[in-house]
C-alpha cells in the first residue's frame, strides 16, 4: 500500500490533500504545513485527519480553496475547508504569530505531495503556543503534548525548547539522557 493509498483510505478522497496544497499555491501566499501531519515528517507517524497550515496573509486563500472544489468557512483565527466526501479537515491559521513560518519551511513530500513543511523549531513553538491557549480543548492539548514528546524522542536537541516543568514526560527524558 502506498502512502497515497493509506491517506485516501482514511479520508475517503484520493485528491483532497494534493488539492489543498495546489489551492494554497494558487493563492500565491507563502504557506507551510504545521500540526500533526508536519510532525509526521520529522517523527514516528501517527494517524490524524487534520491538515493544518500556516500562511503569510489570507487574501485570496478562500477563493483559491473554493476554486479547487473545497467548502470553505471563515473563523476568527482560521480558514477551515473540507473537500466534499472527505473526512480530512483543512485548517489554515491566520494567526499572525505563524506568519514567518512559511519563509523558514523546508520542502518535503508527504503522501505523494511535495509541499513546504514548517521547520522543526517552528513546529515546537506552534505546539507550545497551542498548549498555552486557554480556550483549546483538553483533547487537543493532549495531542499537542504527544506531538512534542514524539519530536523530542526523535530529536533530543528540541528538549531545550520545551520549558522545564511543562511536560513531565519530557522532563523525565531529560534526566534519563
Amino acid at each position: 500500500m502506498t502512502p497515497e493509498d493509506f491517506l485516501a483510505g482514511l479520508t475517503g478522497s484520493r485528491d483532497d490533500f494534493r488539492l489543498a496544497a495546489e489551492a494554497l499555491r494558487a493563492s500565491r501566499r507563502p504557506f507551510c504545513l504545521i500540526g500533526g501531519l508536519a510532525v509526521n515528517h520529522y517523527a514516528e507517524p501517527v494517524v490524524t485527519l487534520d491538515a493544518d497550515f500556516a500562511i503569510a496573509g489570507a487574501e485570496g486563500v478562500m477563493e483559491a480553496l473554493a476554486s479547487h472544489g473545497f467548502e470553505v468557512e471563515q473563523q476568527p483565527h482560521s480558514i477551515n475547508a473540507r473537500f466534499p466526501g472527505s473526512r480530512l479537515r483543512i485548517q489554515i491559521t491566520i494567526d499572525s504569530r505563524y506568519a514567518d513560518f512559511p519563509a523558514r519551511a523546508v520542502e518535503a513530500e508527504l503522501f505523494g505531495v511535495r509541499l513546504p513543511v514548517a521547520r522543526l523549531e517552528d513546529l515546537v513553538q506552534g505546539k507550545l503556543w497551542a498548549l498555552q491557549d486557554l480556550e483549546r480543548r483538553a483533547s487537543k492539548k493532549a495531542k499537542d503534548e504527544a506531538d512534542l514528546i514524539r519530536i523530542c524522542e526523535s530529536h533530543p536537541r528540541m528538549m531545550s525548547l520545551v520549558p522545564i516543568g511543562l511536560i513531565q514526560r519530557i522532563d523525565l527524558m531529560r534526566t534519563s539522557s
